[in-house]
């Protein structure tokens, strides 16, 4: 099966990367520049730790990244301050492109930031990590270097070493175990193969980026490996192992939230690739139950999945990065 082989060529560990001096010489030598984007929401207790690891390691001592840049959904705490003491470039993502409007969520970060930041290569890690380290950037950057033909690496954690007599698990996660991996086996078996698919680290070449359309919601993640997989196939992929992530554990509840926006995505992609036909139009609310002494109450949430336009398809943006695209 050819995910068996992709699995075997382009999986690695960080720590084939450790020589970041390396990585350094082959990124100026090949003339690319890279952008480290940090999405936030009310962050102040651990972006600064990540700001001062990253930047003293990858842009002080060694300048892989070219920016450090916050892309801040909306924070009502000292995230954005705390950022910009510690020498990150600080986006509050509803001021900008303000002719396209705004939408919350992390997704809407994540595209802002292609239009904010100047990379060839856009690497996004999440800013709730406790154990924050080089190697949740130069692991993934490391494929995007080493092969042009890689043009999007996902992380994963916690390596699926033996102990204790058996295996020990990919840290696939609840939801993916649940929901996205059956899925992946029954329509995209290929991206199987891919560990962590939820996974919050990942780096991809603007060249890809661009072109995709972006979930400004839970659907995100999935949406990318997706519209990717569909444009450029598997070997398009690469994933790093970077042992371990310590970061906040989110309750069954608000995973089946998650879980809900994910699955409205899925589909979306299924229907656009007529692998499924719906007589009519998804809901989008999502019914969950609370009990209190003995009363049980039904709570609506309402969850869209609004879907941003490829980038490139932007008027500024394209003037911005690709003045010689005229429109039509």
């Amino acid at each position: 099966m050819k995910s068996k082989q992709w699995l075997k060529e382009r999986t690695f560990h960080h720590s084939t990367f450790w020589d970041i001096k390396r990585l350094v010489e082959e990124k100026e030598r090949q003339g690319l520049c890279i952008s480290l984007c940090l999405p936030t929401l009310n962050e102040e207790k651990t972006i600064g730790q990540e700001i001062v690891i990253l930047k003293a390691e990858l842009a002080d001592r060694y300048p892989l990244v070219d920016e450090i840049a916050v892309v801040d959904s909306g924070s009502n705490d000292r995230t954005c301050e705390i950022a910009a003491s510690f020498g990150a470039d600080v986006y509050i993502a509803s001021e900008h492109l303000t002719e396209c409007g705004h939408h919350c969520g992390k997704g809407e970060n994540l595209w802002k930031a292609l239009y904010l930041l100047r990379g060839d290569i856009i690497v996004y890690v999440d800013t709730d990590i406790k154990n924050i380290h080089p190697r949740f950037v130069y692991g993934l950057v490391g494929p995007l270097i080493g092969d042009p033909e890689v043009h999007y690496v996902k992380a994963f954690y916690d390596r699926p070493i033996a102990f204790s007599g058996g295996l020990r698990p990919t840290g696939g996660g609840r939801v993916t175990e649940i929901l996205i991996r059956p899925l992946f086996s029954l329509f995209y078996p290929e991206l199987t193969a891919i560990l962590q698919p939820l996974s919050g680290e990942y780096a991809g070449r603007r060249s890809i980026l661009e072109q995709i359309p972006v979930p400004v919601g839970y659907g995100v993640e999935t949406a990318m490996l997706i519209d990717i997989y569909e444009r450029l196939g598997l070997y398009a992929f690469a994933q790093t192992d970077l042992d371990k992530r310590i970061h906040r554990n989110q309750e069954t509840i608000a995973l089946g939230r998650m879980a809900f926006g994910v699955l409205r995505t899925f589909i979306s992609r299924l229907r656009r690739e007529d692998l499924v036909r719906l007589q009519e139009e998804l809901p989008a609310i999502m019914r969950q139950y609370e009990v209190s002494d003995g009363e049980y109450r039904q709570i609506e949430y309402n969850i869209e999945e609004i879907e941003r336009q490829p980038i490139v398809e932007v008027e500024a943006y394209r003037q911005k990065f690709h003045p010689e695209i005229q429109p039509v």
